[in-house]
């Protein structure tokens, strides 16, 4: 199955009031051309699980800006002051997360799990709404699993299977990202044949990707 797309395609993944779920921290392992894409596709309400909302020009940023956003779960918003201005108006809402815990709640999405449990926030504002269990006399949060309909994610190499290589920091969360979502689509900076990536080498399983987009190829 040939999983090459071009950029132009990309718009016909994305309708209003998805889920959708994109790699990166503060913008490092973001696909920014697949999130202009989605800007461009002129899609609204959606839930953005990421990371953070970066900055006001760059990573999902403009996603805030452009008031594409619904609901927005991340770790920190604080670098996008745009996400803390819409939160604050009641124009968005934003669910914060501590960062290990969206990292296990969507790995969770992504085994098939019930959820985790995470003595992290408990006793603060965190646990409110949540359930909560006792394990060995220790009190636990019942984090629920996140999915979502895409994820947008960025590598280094691909091959035409879609196995990849990220680049140093930028794996972040794109890895377990891959596991969560219906339609996986990455952006990479350098497509391969099939075999010319070490097996040892791959951090994606080409299973797991549907889509590639090569960065700077056809548009």
């Amino acid at each position: 199955m040939n999983k090459l797309i071009s950029l132009k395609e990309v718009p016909s993944f994305f309708y209003d009031g998805m889920t959708i779920m994109a790699g990166g921290f503060m913008g490092v392992g973001t696909p920014e051309d697949l999130v202009n894409a989605l800007l461009e596709a002129d899609v609204k309400d959606i839930t953005l699980i990421a990371n953070d909302t970066a900055f006001k020009e760059s990573g999902v940023g403009p996603l805030i800006v452009n008031h594409r956003v619904k609901k927005v779960i991340a770790s920190h918003i604080g670098t996008n002051p745009e996400t803390g201005r819409q939160m604050i108006a009641g124009e968005m809402e934003v669910e914060l997360v501590p960062q290990g815990t969206l990292a296990e709640r969507v790995r969770a999405g992504g085994a098939g799990l019930g959820g985790i449990l995470t003595p992290t926030g408990v006793g603060t504002v965190v646990e409110d709404g949540k359930e909560k269990l006792t394990v060995d006399g220790v009190e636990y949060l019942l984090e629920k699993p996140l999915r979502a309909e895409v994820a947008l994610l960025k590598a280094y190499k691909a091959d035409k299977s879609g196995n990849l290589v990220y680049h140093r920091s930028a794996r972040n969360f794109n890895p377990f990202m891959a596991l969560a979502a219906d339609l996986v689509i990455v952006q990479v900076e350098k497509l391969v044949e099939v075999g010319e990536i070490d097996p040892d080498d791959v951090m994606t399983p080409g299973i797991l990707v549907d889509k590639i987009f090569v960065q700077g190829g056809s548009n």
